[in-house]
């Protein structure tokens, strides 16, 4: 909430939501806010990019491999929203707590977070939307909600984020927690949850996942994990020996990019109990996992043929002033909701949350104001290599192509970036402030 843009944003909304296709004032609206497309006009399940070619063929000859890591439970104003030249905070942003007392934006007083708040649930979430007022983050979790952190805390991500191009309009797939969200962007759709819990393990995905697709046209493929592999959520793979054996240490990551033998496409997992920047964690913990995955990048014989997705899989229970425009349902499939919880279904994004692209052919200093959300890498990779899609939402979703400029690589020679920040300093903030993350 904004008190000089509070008005603007509810009318602006309000007239996304209620007005046809074609209309004077639709036309008159920034792409995000327009409303959804009919379906009739858009591509189906299972077909194509390019339907005149085969499935397998690889078009975008200047990327040959594409690495995706996703971090944990950060909005796009909690980590970004001090970068200039974005949409970010404004100086002004607030949310009421339960009192009507304002509680702004504030910079947080060290690197570490709360135990378990914000909160990121399918009820909190739905609460900080508010209609798309974006003013119950508070209410939701308390004022932590409004923290954020910026250039003196990640300077990495900070420099990342000067030079390679940036999507402000970048959402998560669904207002809901790591589980739904992981699963639009290995399947293009959660397929009825809503929570990260077990229900994951017994759901498959209905129309199979991505890594299927690439094993169909023989497309190389690595998940490379600190601890745990986020694709095993799904038990299409836990019943897909293949696919589980193509999971391997961090430490094959670094040995593959080092001798220039990384695979096609490569997922990366942190350790999601101090390295994925999830709470209680030291953020910073995490931004030298950053520093070190693109370090490895851009050293290897590989980085001139390579796209990173650098990304988090949502906000965390962190404060945006954007409100999730309206999605394309990927599926039949409704969230299993049940009594208490907030109604709602897969038709609109979630929160923004941070994107960077790391690539020698991206476009520096450029600021993506396309709509997309997780599906959009898919989308990426599907056309890369012309996969059918798996849903509704990945089929439409932007595939990401203004993030490059394939007529000459701007970082054929990576930049110089600063060090990822000591940790003695920010854990001294952290034990003044009484807290003591996992290490």
């Amino acid at each position: 909430m904004r008190e000089e843009t509070q008005l603007t944003r509810r009318t602006v909304l309000r007239s996304a939501a209620g007005l046809a296709a074609g209309g004077a004032l639709t036309r008159a609206l920034p792409a995000w806010a327009r409303p959804v497309a009919q379906l009739t006009a858009l591509r189906k399940p299972d077909s194509r990019p390019f339907p005149h070619l085969p499935a397998g063929h690889e078009s975008l000859p200047e990327i040959r491999h594409v690495v995706v890591l996703m971090l944990e439970n950060h909005s796009f104003d909690n980590l970004l929203g001090s970068l200039r030249g974005v949409d970010g905070l404004s100086g002004h942003d607030w949310n009421p707590d339960a009192g009507g007392n304002r509680v702004y934006a504030t910079h947080a007083p060290s690197p570490c977070q709360l135990d378990k708040v914000p909160s990121q649930s399918w009820n909190a979430s739905h609460q900080s939307y508010d209609g798309g007022r974006n003013d119950g983050f508070v209410l939701a979790s308390g004022p932590t909600a409004m923290w954020f952190w910026n250039k003196s805390d990640l300077p990495f991500t900070y420099a990342l984020a000067k030079h390679f191009p940036v999507g402000e309009r970048y959402f998560c797939s669904v207002l809901a927690q790591t589980y739904p969200n992981r699963r639009f962007l290995f399947t293009g759709t959660a397929s009825g949850t809503i929570a990260t819990d077990n229900t994951t393990f017994a759901i498959s995905a209905a129309n199979g996942t991505i890594f299927d697709r690439m094993d169909a046209h023989r497309i190389s493929y690595r998940g490379y994990f600190e601890n745990l592999p986020s694709w095993f959520i799904l038990p299409n793979v836990l019943r897909n020996p293949a696919q589980t054996h193509r999971a391997l240490h961090i430490s094959r990551f670094y040995a593959d990019a080092a001798a220039g033998r990384l695979p096609q496409v490569s997922i990366l997992d942190p350790d999601y109990n101090t390295t994925s920047e999830e709470n209680p964690q030291d953020i910073q913990v995490g931004e030298r996992f950053v520093a070190s995955v693109c370090h490895a990048l851009m050293r290897s014989p590989n980085w001139k043929n390579t796209a990173l997705f650098l990304t988090y899989d949502e906000h965390g229970g962190y404060y945006d002033h954007v409100p999730p425009p309206r999605a394309i349902k990927p599926d039949s499939i409704a969230p299993r909701t049940a009594s208490g919880d907030a109604p709602g279904a897969y038709d609109r994004y979630g929160f923004r949350v941070p994107l960077i692209v790391v690539s020698p052919w991206a476009r520096a200093r450029h600021v993506s104001r396309v709509v997309q959300d997780h599906t959009s890498i898919l989308a990426f990779i599907e056309r890369k290599w012309n996969l059918p899609a798996m849903t509704w939402r990945d089929a439409n979703a932007d595939p990401m192509l203004d993030y490059f400029d394939f007529r000459a690589p701007a970082f054929a020679k990576p930049p110089r970036l600063p060090a990822a920040p000591a940790l003695a300093p920010g854990l001294a903030q952290c034990t003044a402030a009484g807290l003591t993350p996992p290490l």
